[in-house]
């Protein structure tokens, strides 16, 4: 992946995530306590799984889709259900703004955000399987988005 694409699926991410901050909110189901409990429990949750996967990194961490040079595969911790819980943890936190926002706008956000992380999962998981010879046996015991539980 070149650099150029992977920035530009972070800015992607990055002005879908805030575009579902700033929608107005619809009408399409009712916003009440309970929906504000549901969309603050998503978004907690998903802030907590994506930390975890990010401190799991450590210094192998980065903004964009390329591993480091030398870095380590990761496959403990958060890692050893899903292979990317950055991303998880990302989507997570926006259903809890569609949740809060009630609006096919948001639908469609959230929608675009998931082909813009799996576009970046795809191109990471390439570069890794190339980097790491165990990362093809990872990856089929191991969640992608969703987590797999051994």
């Amino acid at each position: 992946m070149k650099p150029s694409v992977a920035w530009a699926l972070v800015g992607a991410q990055f002005g879908l995530l805030a575009g579902l901050v700033v929608l107005p909110a619809g009408e399409l189901w009712s916003r009440n306590v309970l929906t504000f409990v549901i969309g603050g429990v998503l978004i907690g949750a998903g802030v907590l799984v994506a930390g975890a996967g990010g401190m799991r990194l450590g210094p192998a961490l980065t903004p964009t889709p390329i591993p480091k040079d030398g870095a380590e595969l990761v496959t403990s911790g958060v890692y050893r259900y899903v292979r990317h819980p950055i991303y998880t943890g990302v989507l997570l936190a926006a259903l809890g703004l569609v949740v809060l926002g009630a609006s096919a706008g948001h639908i469609v956000g959230w929608i675009a955000l998931f082909v813009v992380l799996s576009i970046k999962a795809s191109g990471e998981e390439a570069m890794l399987a190339k980097r790491h010879p165990g990362y093809e046996s990872y990856a089929k015991s191991t969640g992608r988005l969703i987590p797999k539980f051994n």
